[in-house]
Order: structure tokens, then sequence, then C-alpha cells
């Protein structure tokens, strides 16, 4: 039943006028008195239940909206830092065991990454500042893909500084695909995607891929090392809070999948051959055939 601001109650028939539309009572129509004894009747628990699903559902579009709008405005203005976490520069310093440990497990990622049999038309979503970039465009034709122009330039420069060239166009990794290739990669995009739309990304990622294409991920794991010093992560919304130099905070979906959860979605979206693993610390990667 939609938000009424006004209504007879439900049970008792007494006229109500909620506060605003966070009001539960004008979700379950039923005034603070039913409301509140809800629990001693077996029809008010259901309209209890039934606004408390009605008002999740109409915030959550919101929701959505707002964080993936501060993922855009972090991705933009971060663009000048975005390399530092991956060299563990400045505010992602830990220490000389913990940035050891990382580089390492960066160097495992590399290094399986270079050795799938990845060619032909490669889709790079979410490129971000090309960091993986200069080794796929040797493997084939590149298309880099981001939502925002800031870190693409960066990724241009990187590839120019080392002879490669690449396609590179501003384009939101949800935007549905306009033909099909050989392989798809997302570099640390998976754990932006929330959790209720995993199998939707998944779905489109597979019509992103010719029968018999690869479809590749690399994403991070949970560990106190990984983020910067100031950056906070709530494990009930699943959303960080990013702070940049210059102080600005914003807020983003961050979700961490566990290998095991991700092959069980890979196979419910109706890939084959797949196989997730996590390195030491810090990261997944996996690979799937649709």
């Amino acid at each position: 039943m939609p938000f009424r601001a006004t209504f007879s109650c439900l049970w008792c028939g007494r006229p109500h006028a909620t506060r605003g539309s966070d009001d539960l009572e004008g979700w379950a129509h039923l005034c603070p008195d039913c409301l509140g004894s809800a629990g001693e009747n077996e029809f008010r628990r259901m309209r209890l239940r039934a606004g408390l699903a009605e008002r999740a559902a109409a915030s959550r579009p919101a929701l959505e909206n707002d964080l993936d709008d501060g993922l855009r405005a972090d991705h933009a203005a971060r663009a000048g830092e975005l390399d530092d976490w991956y060299l563990r520069q400045g505010r992602f310093a830990h220490g000389a065991i913990d940035d050891m440990a990382w580089q390492m497990d960066l160097d495992a990622v590399t290094l399986w990454l270079d050795a799938l049999p990845l060619g032909g038309e490669i889709v790079e979503l979410a490129a971000g500042t090309g960091w993986w970039s200069p080794l796929l465009a040797g493997k084939g034709e590149l298309w880099c893909y981001d939502a925002v122009e800031a870190p693409l330039e960066r990724a241009r420069s990187r590839l120019l500084a080392h002879g490669l060239r690449a396609h590179l166009h501003v384009r939101d990794a949800w935007a549905e695909p306009d033909r099909a290739v050989d392989a798809l990669f997302c570099g640390f995009w998976l754990s932006h995607v929330p959790r209720a739309r995993l199998s939707e990304f998944l779905a489109l990622a597979r019509r992103w891929l010719k029968p018999g294409g690869r479809f590749v991920v690399v994403d991070s794991r949970q560990d106190r090392s990984s983020g910067a010093a100031g950056d906070s992560w709530d494990p009930v919304s699943e959303t960080a809070t990013r702070r940049l130099d210059d102080g600005r905070e914003f807020r983003i979906p961050k979700v961490y999948y566990e290998p095991a959860e991700l092959e069980a979605a890979l196979l419910a979206a109706g890939f084959s051959d797949v196989a997730v693993e996590s390195t030491a610390r810090f990261f997944v990667r996996g690979s799937a055939r649709p």
C-alpha cells in the first residue's frame, strides 16, 4: 500500500496525521497505539511487516542514486590519488611489513593476469587511471571505459609511456553492452557493486562476451592495511567513507566479496569454467566463461 500522510487506522479507525514520509505509521496505515501493540495481533503484525518492506523499497532507489553519485564524484576527485593506493604512498603507506605484503600480493595478481590467454577485442570497465591497461593492451585491442574523464587522462598518459594504444571513452560500467567482445576485465569494480545488484551486473557482464570469451576480475579483500588513514567502512550498510588529501569526503558502496560467494554468483548468472581465489591478504582474483 502506498504511503499516506493522513489516514484512518486500519485497525481502530482513528484518524492520524504523520510527521513525514519516514513515519512507519504512514506505510503500515496503523495509528501509533495500534502499531506499538502490533505484536499482540496477527493482522497488525502483518501490516507492520508490510510497512517496513514498503518503506525500505521506496527509499532504496534514492540511497542507490546517492551512492552512485558519490562514487562518481569520488572517482573524479581522486584521480590524482588513485595510483598512490597501488604504490602505498602518502596516506596509503602502512609500514614496511604491511607494504611488502601488499607488493607481494600485487605482484602475484599481475603475474596471474599476464598468464591468462586473453586476446582479440578486450573491454576494461571502470578502467580508472589504467593501472592494468598496458598489460591488457599488450594482449589485444583494448577499449578502456570509465564513468568520468579525469582518470582516463592518466590512463592515456600511462599507455603512451609504454608505447601502447587503446580506445579510451567515457562510459558508465552499468551501460548496456553495444557489442560482444572476446574478454571483459573489471579491476576493483565489483566491490563497488551493491550486493543486491550483483546478479544484475553479472548478467550484464555475460552480455558483453562472445561465446567462449572470458570474464576476469581483480578486487579487494577486507584488510586493515588496504585503505588510507582516515577512511572508514560500515559493515552493516557495506559502504565506505573516503577522505581525500584536501579533506573532502565521499560515501561510496564497498562490498568485500569472498571467493566462494563470487563463484556461486557467477555460476548462478550462467557462467562456467569458474575459478575464484584469494591472494595471501589483499585481493580476490577470478575468471569465468559465459
